[in-house]
């Protein structure tokens, strides 16, 4: 009996080490979020053994079995029409909210999900429930988009998938079929497809064919560059939930389809060495030390090697291209920009790229919103529903919703 109390006791304290993370004393729910965690942790590492032994790609396990979890929640729908859909060869979700009889046409939103370009759906109740209460809020179609995910293909797939979707819902007729007013379309999208959105915004402004574009765009603690990852968030935030740093950088390796014995060159900057000349052109632009107020950069030096290892950049030049990384883009594109809401926090190592993007997109001319969260971390907003609800994920996402309310 007195083993069976020492093994629980071990057990027990055992749970508590593991589930146990140092947190800043604002972190809104901070249990709860160690606890989510955790969880997260031991199946990406369950992932990771049956990647290792050759079953199954790390990433379609973690996917399906965050699909599988899915299925257990249900959300109610009554007052939104949900259809699936197809727009040029892309699989969308669309939320309609019932016909007034003073009104002839509605707002939109085109939608674009989260998961680091690999996990989640259209399809899952995190997002099911967002796209529906935005329609019911706003009164607005919603389009959200199911793009191809990592391993299934890589960049620049994920982009392609979300501009043609875009382009298609922006014709004419496709509007007039979902009574949607061309003047009042916002393209929106949280994490990695907060990055989708940019890019798209980015490539919807230059094309001189294009009769239709967003009135706005709304970007939900996006990610922007993979020039730099040790900007401050990025110091401050490395070991945070949901996203530490390695994590972040081993998304980026799988949207290249890169190889995983880069990341410590390309945590430590090696990619954007002083000596690799094809990042000298882009430095300006992401220089963090003139684009973040003090508040932001508190003590944090930049890290800049001298020398470092051009042929990453040769092995994936994907780490300079304006389609995967906004904030590299020149200004005389960002000028094209519709007015824009940005939303970061401040517990998350991506809220320098939106906090840098926001201030580069007013230095180009561009009416911006930064809406900056003290309490609140990563993925926050898609985390509503029991269990995974948080009350950082009501405050963000209300205040995006009002901010779409108040602009679109």
């Amino acid at each position: 009996m007195r083993a069976g109390w020492v093994l629980l006791t071990a057990l027990a304290a055992l749970s508590a080490y593991y589930v146990y993370l140092p947190l800043p004393g604002t972190v809104s729910d901070p249990w709860k979020l160690m606890l989510l965690d955790a969880t997260f942790r031991a199946v990406q590492q369950a992932c990771h053994l049956i990647h290792y032994l050759r079953l199954s790609h790390h990433l379609i396990v973690l996917n399906y079995l965050i699909c599988t979890f899915d299925k257990l929640k249900s959300v109610s729908s009554e007052d939104i029409t949900i259809t699936d859909a197809v727009f040029d060869g892309v699989e969308v979700r669309v939320f309609e909210p019932p016909a007034k009889r003073d009104e002839r046409l509605k707002r939109s939103v085109v939608y674009i999900h989260g998961g680091g370009w690999a996990l989640a759906s259209a399809r899952t109740s995190l997002y099911n429930n967002l796209c529906r209460i935005m329609a019911e809020s706003l009164n607005a179609v919603v389009v959200s988009v199911e793009y191809r995910l990592v391993p299934e293909v890589c960049f620049p797939e994920q982009f392609h998938d979300a501009l043609r979707a875009t382009k298609h819902f922006l014709q004419p007729a496709v509007l007039a079929e979902y009574s949607v007013d061309p003047s009042r379309i916002a393209i929106s999208g949280d994490s990695a497809g907060g990055n989708l959105a940019a890019a798209v915004c980015q490539q919807l402004s230059k094309d001189e064919h294009l009769t239709i574009r967003p009135k706005l765009q709304a970007l939900i603690y996006p990610v922007l560059q993979a020039f730099d990852f040790n900007t401050p968030s990025y110091q401050q935030n490395m070991n945070m939930p949901v996203l530490p740093r390695y994590v972040m950088i081993n998304y980026w390796i799988d949207y290249f389809n890169g190889n995983y014995d880069l990341a410590h060159s390309l945590l430590i900057n090696n990619h954007t060495a002083l000596d690799v000349g094809q990042a000298l052109s882009f430095r300006g632009r992401l220089n963090w030390t003139s684009l973040l107020p003090s508040s932001f950069k508190k003590n944090y030096k930049p890290v800049i090697q001298t020398t470092g290892k051009a042929e990453i950049i040769q092995e994936i030049p994907a780490l300079l291209d304006v389609r995967a990384v906004p904030l590299l883009a020149e200004n005389e594109t960002l000028q094209l920009q519709p007015k824009t809401y940005i939303l970061t926090c401040e517990n998350d190592v991506l809220r320098d790229d939106g906090v840098m993007y926001a201030k580069r997109l007013e230095n180009a001319g561009v009416e911006v919103t930064l809406d900056h969260f003290d309490d609140c971390f990563h993925g926050c907003m898609i985390f509503t529903i029991w269990p995974t609800d948080f009350s950082a994920g009501i405050q963000t996402r209300n205040s995006y919703i009002k901010w779409l309310d108040e602009n679109l």
